[in-house]
């Protein structure tokens, strides 16, 4: 497979973080997906697009699950 954006033929399987935002809050998930080692450019499939939307979901419905493990400021 050669990325679409680089033409790179370097592309593995790794792990990464993708942020789902919620209002003022961000949520990450961590998901295995193909990234480019050359540009970063990641490649999801329609399976790891539903679990996202999967995930999405669970979080609107139950936010008390999540763990806060920092803040964000923002100066005014």
């Amino acid at each position: 497979m050669k990325c679409v954006i680089c033409h790179g033929e370097e592309i593995q399987i790794r792990e990464v973080q993708e942020e789902l935002n919620f209002e003022n809050d961000i949520v990450r998930v961590s998901i295995k997906v193909p990234v480019c080692l050359h540009c970063g450019e990641r490649y999801y499939d329609r399976k790891t697009m539903k679990h996202l939307e999967d995930v999405r979901q669970k979080i609107k419905e139950q936010r008390n699950n999540l763990k806060e493990v920092g803040r964000v400021m923002v100066f005014k």
